[in-house]
This record gives C-alpha cells, structure tokens and sequence, in this order.
C-alpha cells in the first residue's frame, strides 16, 4: 500500500476518494476537530452531509478498525444509539491513494447537561447497555487499557526523548515512577476485575445530546479495558459531586449490567494513566504539523512543572479512599 502524510489530503484528494465510492461532494469542505485522525463534514451533490474520517496511519491494522467497526455495528442491532460508518458496496473501510477512511452520517445534537440528575441516569442506562454487548465477546487486534500501555510505555517514550526540560528530567522520572507505583497499588486492591470492549474515550464530547437522548460517537479509542474507564470521564468538581454524579451514573447503568465495586479503586488511577499517556501522545505525534500548530506550550518548562504537580496530586488521591457513591 503507498502511504501518503496528511500534508497530501488535500480537499481534491478528500472528495475524490468519495467519489471512488460513488459518492458525489459538492465542494463545501468543513474541517472538523480531530488531531488523531482527520475528519471532515463534506457536502453532498444530493442529500444530506457526510462525514468522511481519514484513519492515521499505522495507529492501527485494518482488523483493528474493523473490529470497531463490528462491535458498532452490534450495537446498532440492539438499538443502541450509536454513529456507525456506512457499509459502502460491502465494507466499512476504504482505501484511496493510500489513505483508509470510512463514511459517517451527520449525527446532530449538543453537548448533555452533565450536572442534571436525569441526564446522568440516562447516559448511564446507555453505558450499562453498551457494557452489556461489549463484555459478550473480546478484541483479538486491539490493546487493552492497562498500566504497561497506559503509564510505562508512554512514561519510558517520554524519558527518552528530548521533550522535557533538561532541569525537569530527573523530576519527572522519579513522580512518575512514584505516581505508578500508586496505581499499582491501586489494581492490587481492585483485585482481578472484568475486562470488556470500551468506548474507551466517554468524555462529554462524545455523547450528543438530542430530544430522544443520547448519542455516543467516535469509538476509534475502544479497547479492552475495566468498565469504570467508560464512566470516571463523566465525573467532575469535588470529591462530593463527584460523587453523586457517579451514584447517578450507576443508578441507571445496573438497570442493564452489573457494575463491580471493587472498580472503584481504580478510578484515580486509570485518571493518573490518563495524564501519562496524554503526554506521551502528543510527543508521538510531534512530526505532524497539526501538533505543534495545537500544542505550541507542549515542551516548555511551564507545562512540565504543570504535569509534575498533576502527577503529585494525583499520588495523593490514589491514596485515599475510593468514591463511594450511595
């Protein structure tokens, strides 16, 4: 296969790799907010807009994203309302001048009103289902969420390149080892727990909104993993609304499957594993244009010593008890 750099997906290139569908755009190009892939809101000669999503190379195998593609499209079957791509001449996945990508339909809706009692129920009701299909069957091409994915490779890809500052390294090597030494303690307490297919990525970006409730989008981030992954996301301000949020949350997730309590000890920890790999990211991706241009802060003394005191508080909170929603 030629592989091409996102530096030659032009917007010729976006739609006439539609049009190698039969799909016919009509021109009107809108960028849409993706840094991992690069997604675009593309006008159609007849009907409504699509959305065509370019996979980033070599982030993943085709089975990976086809495993997405059919975890998706499970949901689907039950009625579980999801954004799938479209099965286009009996496939969710496509290549054009080296480039894969899949078709979407525009899915509408605004963002949920996370502080609202019955919101946070609804989404957790859906979550709970979503949790039901995912745990029916496991990845075979995609990693699971785990402290050496999550913490060690990215911390290790940190250390050894010249991302952090020179005075700051020797900071940073020794949090971070102590920050996972807590999220290790933090799994030896949760014990063994259920691993199961995620969304992986359950922020409030990525459930809209609509007056028949909500939508979960963009499942490029799924991956095996403890269902509290899905639901710690949602969660936000302190300790005590953090708290009923998560009681909310669960409320209506037990409805359709059964959350483990022992789960609760890893929530700081997955949000520790979170910070890490976050980082380590954006160093992966550096020679992208898009990343620089986004992050122009990211090497500088000011974001290390942020990420230092993140990690030391986040030791802190590792160590005390686990939420305890009633």
């Amino acid at each position: 296969m030629h592989i091409q750099s996102y530096t030659a997906l032009t917007p010729d290139v976006v739609l006439d790799a539609l049009g190698s569908l039969g799909l016919h755009g009509d021109g009107h190009l809108l960028a849409l907010n993706s840094y991992e892939n690069r997604v675009y809101q593309v006008g159609m000669e007849e009907g409504l807009p699509l959305i065509a999503k370019f996979y980033r190379h070599a982030r993943w195998s085709d089975e990976a994203i086809l495993e997405e593609h059919a975890l998706v499209a499970t949901l689907v079957e039950r009625e579980i309302p999801v954004v799938p791509p479209l099965d286009i001449s009996g496939s969710t996945l496509h290549l054009f001048d080296g480039y894969r990508f899949s078709i979407f339909n525009k899915q509408g809706g605004r963002a949920p009103e996370l502080d609202n009692q019955d919101t946070q129920e609804w989404i957790g009701r859906f979550i709970g289902r979503i949790h039901a299909v995912g745990a029916l069957a496991s990845y075979s091409h995609r990693p699971a969420l785990n402290m050496q994915s999550f913490g060690v490779e990215p911390s290790n890809y940190l250390l050894a390149h010249d991302f952090i500052p020179g005075e700051l390294i020797e900071v940073y090597r020794g949090v971070v080892a102590q920050a996972l030494e807590g999220v290790q303690r933090c799994f030896d307490r949760a014990g063994t727990v259920k691993q199961l297919r995620l969304h992986g990525d359950c922020h409030a970006s990525n459930v809209l909104w609509t007056d028949d409730g909500p939508h979960f989008v963009d499942f490029d981030d799924s991956r095996m993993g403890p269902a509290i992954q899905d639901l710690w996301m949602l969660l936000s301000g302190e300790r005590d609304e953090q708290t009923r949020q998560l009681a909310n949350l669960l409320k209506g997730y037990q409805d359709f499957y059964d959350f483990d309590t022992h789960e609760l000890h890893l929530l700081e920890a997955l949000r520790t594993l979170r910070l890490i790999h976050y980082a380590a990211w954006i160093a992966q991706r550096w020679d992208d244009p898009a990343f620089p241009a986004a992050f122009p802060w990211f090497n500088t003394q000011r974001y290390w010593q942020d990420r230092i005191l993140e990690l030391r508080e986040q030791i802190a909170l590792m160590d005390e008890p686990p939420l305890a929603p009633i």
